[in-house]
């Protein structure tokens, strides 16, 4: 097995779920940030944005129309994000202008679900159920050291569940519709999730491979490949509205994994040049620091840090009764800097991310330098590596082989940590966290124990320099 294959545990997502709710309940407010002895402050909120849409806004005023009028158990607000018009904007807008109002301006509940009627669809609509071409209800050699019948009549139920969620975009006027187009089928999460997820979909990548669905499997990294061609990003989710931020950098996982059970070096040849735009998003600009060690030797790595400054879209509401006890208005815009870095970080929410932990107001994701983030990057670089080698691209070997070294170095550097025998996120300090140098001090290591210390352990390479550090 290629040493970069092996980072990520597929379990890992659901270990990380139940830490993260474990941290966010039992860190206590004095412990959280007990190991950072000067965190940085907010930086001054003038990072890029990336526009928002005039439908996004009119959806985002009927998400808040929504509220107001059935109020706020069992509410969801993505709900209204995720709906489409019938036609064009000027008219529906024209409608909801129009909608009448009580005396307190809210709009009576009737009245409020006969516009919804006439002028959007169904959230979910504008996807259509799609029959996988590969998939067969009992796979040859599917989970074949499985002896017990009902862990294997189990696992056939599970992998039946592909039909369910496979689907294929239908959108035929962008301009009216949030889901985002994308030119092969699709394996949406289900329930409220109606649309394709980054990160989530290494892990269903990782079930496709074991119901030996390749076919499926390449369409959702030849999905990933146009997202990233046509917007300059991976998003969140392929959505209108998560196009200001990315999840954790899995694309190359995804592609060597293929490419190591089905020897398509044509998909290789095709991703390629994605792979190497990802990376230059990950190493450029907003999501890239320096840090000098205490040997005054300079060291690049990255953090999580969101195009975006306003509540986000999908969850408008709740992210503006967060911010309501701030009452300065640069504040806030860090304040939803900050909650959206989170989510492209997948955390969202933990108290790793928090100053305080029992306040989220103190989320401080762009002043982290995380493990997991670093250590993804890491597999990026080595799996290009392992790519470029068998299309034959010097090159991009040499270019990748000399990243992943630095990286290697700049890790050790920065977050191991030898009393500990793990790696710490690493907290920014001094003026604020968007100052082009920092100096490494040893308080700034978060010692509070995440599963994100652990994720560097399941990369050989990364394994070795442990080890090589302990000899040190």
């Amino acid at each position: 097995m290629p040493k970069s294959q092996t980072l990520i545990n597929p379990l890992i997502k659901f270990i990380s779920l139940f830490i993260i709710s474990f941290n966010s309940l039992s860190d206590s407010p004095s412990t959280v940030m007990s190991a950072i002895a000067n965190p940085s402050l907010p930086c001054p909120d003038s990072g890029p944005i990336r526009p928002s849409t005039p439908l996004i806004e009119f959806l985002e005023r009927v998400q808040s129309t929504a509220l107001v009028a059935f109020g706020d158990r069992d509410f969801d607000p993505k709900l209204y994000m995720d709906m489409s018009l019938k036609f064009d904007l000027g008219k529906a807008n024209w409608a909801f202008e129009r909608l009448p109002r009580l005396g307190s301006g809210v709009v009576p509940v009737r009245v409020f679900e006969g516009f919804v009627k006439e002028c959007l669809n169904e959230a979910g609509s504008d996807l259509a159920r799609h029959d996988p071409e590969d998939y067969v209800a009992v796979p040859e050699g599917f989970l074949s050291r499985v002896e017990r019948a009902e862990v294997r009549g189990w696992a056939l139920e599970v992998h039946s569940l592909w039909r369910n969620l496979s689907r294929r975009v239908v959108v035929e006027e962008p301009e009216l519709h949030t889901l985002l187009r994308l030119p092969e089928p699709v394996m949406v999460p289900g329930s409220r999730f109606r649309e394709v997820y980054y990160w989530d979909s290494y892990w269903v990548i990782r079930g496709l491979l074991a119901s030996k669905m390749y076919d499926t499997a390449k369409s959702i990294v030849y999905n990933l490949i146009y997202l990233m061609d046509t917007y300059g990003i991976i998003p969140n989710g392929a959505r209108a509205y998560y196009i200001n931020r990315s999840q954790p950098p899995l694309l190359s996982g995804m592609v060597l994994d293929l490419y190591n059970r089905t020897g398509d070096l044509a998909l290789v040849e095709k991703a390629l040049p994605a792979l190497l735009k990802e990376h230059n998003f990950w190493n450029s600009g907003i999501h890239k620091v320096v840090i000098a060690d205490a040997d005054g030797c300079k060291h690049s790595l990255n953090r999580y840090f969101a195009m975006w400054n306003e509540p986000r879209p999908e969850t408008s509401t709740i992210d503006i009764e967060s911010a309501s006890k701030i009452s300065n208005d640069s504040e806030k815009q860090h304040f939803y800097r900050e909650l959206a870095s989170a989510a492209e970080s997948g955390w969202d929410f933990s108290s790793r991310w928090m100053r305080n932990q029992s306040d989220i107001t103190t989320l401080a994701t762009t002043s982290i330098i995380p493990v997991d983030l670093n250590a993804y990057i890491l597999k990026m670089e080595l799996d290009i590596v392992s790519l470029a080698r068998a299309t034959g691209k010097k090159h991009v070997v040499e270019q990748f082989l000399e990243a992943s070294h630095q990286r290697e170095k700049s890790i050790k550097a920065i977050l191991w940590n030898d009393k500990m025998g793990q790696w710490l996120d690493y907290w920014l300090s001094g003026t604020n966290s968007c100052v082009e140098g920092h100096k490494w001090e040893a308080c700034n290591q978060n010692q509070n124990a995440f599963v994100s210390n652990f994720i560097p352990y399941g990369s050989n390479r990364l394994e070795q320099m442990k080890l090589q550090s302990r000899k040190s």
